[in-house]
């Protein structure tokens, strides 16, 4: 929602600016349908050129996401703490038979079946049920640092995933000037092949030609650049639910009392998605 206001806020202020300033936007209009395909065509077959199609498909939902947000909000953050403390209440009260069915097939889950927004987040019930189910088939001899490194492991895969389509989008960001330029000097030679014509015509043909630089730089520095900044924020958003996860198993493992292992998950969220500890204990015993 912001995202498309500050694009409107941008396009409004650039170019009024210019219209009260004086400038007349009929050339500007003119020249922007070529130079907006020079452009735009380059950019996509570079995006193209240096991505494979699940990049591409990335990046695609990469650009959605920064004008949808997170994936989680406050509500979610909570319900996960909440599943995974009562599955390792589960797994400590009756075993690991008990839990095993729970996480051998989350969506028959009675459990999981509470929490049907974080049960469509396949990457969170992934690590959820995986390392649990490594608890499982050992019989509770993981030593609980293993068992650390290997969700910090599986996180670190899954962040990296994540972080894709905000580095292609900020390397579009990047090539965005150097064609724009690509397009002025285009506009440039065609001004030189028409070096007779009279000087109001060769004026025209040479601010269209300075369209291009000016679109590419605009794009760049006043568009993808910022949502790419975005979509970083986003992506960082959408990984504490995910610590919050991994910091209730281990403190579980540890042997911590439920209000601290609670209270160590709580911690580590940012304050938009952080509930007050009254909060979230009054929503566990609601569950």
């Amino acid at each position: 929602m912001f995202a498309a206001v500050g694009i409107v806020i941008l396009l409004v202020m650039v170019f009024g600016g210019f219209v009260i300033a004086g400038g007349a936007l009929g050339p500007v209009m003119h020249a922007l349908p070529h130079e907006m395909l020079i452009i735009g065509g380059a950019a996509i077959g570079a995006i193209v050129t240096g991505n494979s199609m699940h990049e591409l498909k990335a990046l695609g939902a990469g650009f959605a996401r920064v004008f949808k947000g997170p994936k989680h909000n406050k509500q979610d953050h909570i319900d996960a703490i909440i599943l995974v403390t009562r599955l390792m209440k589960l797994l400590r009260a009756e075993g690991p038979v008990a839990l095993e069915a729970h996480v051998n097939d989350p969506k028959s889950s009675s459990l999981f079946a509470e929490f049907p927004r974080l049960l469509a987040n396949d990457a969170l019930v992934h690590l959820i049920c995986d390392t649990l189910t490594l608890i499982v088939v050992s019989s509770g001899t993981l030593e609980v640092h293993a068992v650390e490194d290997v969700m910090d492991n599986a996180m670190k895969t899954h962040f990296h995933e994540l972080h894709e389509p905000q580095h292609a989008m900020q390397n579009l960001a990047d090539s965005l000037p150097a064609l724009g330029i690509v397009a002025a000097v285009l506009g440039i030679v065609k001004t030189m092949g028409s070096i007779d014509k009279p000087p109001s015509v060769l004026g025209g043909m040479i601010g269209s030609a300075l369209v291009g630089t000016f679109l590419g730089v605009l794009l760049a520095y006043g568009i993808v650049a910022p949502m790419a900044g975005r979509l970083k924020q986003v992506n960082e958003q959408d990984e504490q639910i995910f610590q919050a996860v991994k910091q209730v198993v281990i403190a579980s493992l540890h042997g911590w009392p439920q209000p601290l292992v609670v209270e160590s998950a709580r911690s580590g969220l940012g304050h938009a998605f952080r509930p007050g500890l009254s909060e979230l204990l009054d929503a566990m015993r609601g569950r």
